[in-house]
């Protein structure tokens, strides 16, 4: 498995693993059962009603427009449903992957579309993907690479514990400025040795963090406990670095 590290708009690094191979084969292999179904069964109907002669009266031109008409969902399908559901099919949400932008951006309409047009060359083209897949590092098909996306899964979900970001209101009101003198690397370590510290009771390691964080910052506590003030600290610093 390859990881995939994605900056955030806070310039956070959060990793994830790229989709292998297998993923994303299964996942097409879903979504062109479906394709296919649906074209199975319109056919079926369409058959149902040329039996009854509706199409009799009906020129060349206007059945092909109408074949045309009824297919586009089929033909659509991975652009419109990437575009609704967040750069996922019906196939990646059964597979738990999902279609990301690499600088931590959403990805876009436009992303989703440049994406669906190469598949002619990534699918459809000798299985060229395929092998452009299994030589890169990310995983990524030409696509891919040419709208700066990569398919990651989803099953190991990054919470919002497992970086520097903190949940903080929109009339959050922060008690230390000096924070700003800590580096996102100072308040990752911060928050991983808090976290650790905290679950174990670990009180002694609590307060060499606090007297380490007042130290580097210049602040001094005004908070009624050591877990209140390391806690305010890293929201301090969240609120600060994202409001500069």
């Amino acid at each position: 498995m390859s990881e995939l590290q994605i900056n955030t708009t806070q310039n956070v690094k959060i990793s994830f693993t790229a989709a292998g191979v297998g993923e994303r084969l299964i996942a097409f292999l879903i979504d062109a059962t479906i394709k296919w179904g649906y074209i199975f069964i319109t056919n079926f109907i369409l058959g149902l009603i040329g039996i009854g002669g509706f199409f009799d009266e009906m020129d060349g031109w206007s059945f092909v427009a109408l074949k045309i008409i009824i297919g586009a969902p089929a033909m659509f399908y991975t652009v419109v449903l990437e575009s609704f559901l967040g750069g996922q099919t019906l196939g990646k949400k059964i597979m738990k992957i999902r279609v990301v932008k690499i600088d931590g951006y959403q990805a876009s309409f436009a992303d989703y579309l440049v994406r669906w047009f190469f598949r002619i060359v990534d699918v459809y083209f000798f299985a060229l993907g395929f092998f452009v897949i299994v030589f890169n590092k990310r995983n990524q098909r030409i696509g891919d690479m040419a709208t700066g996306t990569a398919v990651i899964l989803l099953k190991d979900k990054v919470k919002i514990s497992h970086t520097i970001l903190e949940n903080i209101s929109d009339n959050y009101i922060p008690s230390y400025p000096n924070v700003i003198r800590l580096s996102d690397n100072d308040a990752r370590i911060i928050k991983e040795t808090f976290m650790v510290a905290k679950k174990t009771s670990d009180h002694a390691t609590l307060l060499k963090l606090k007297s380490k964080i007042e130290e580097v910052t210049g602040t001094k506590s005004t908070e009624r406990d050591t877990h209140s003030y390391i806690n305010k600290i890293l929201k301090d610093y969240n609120y600060y670095t994202q409001n500069m």
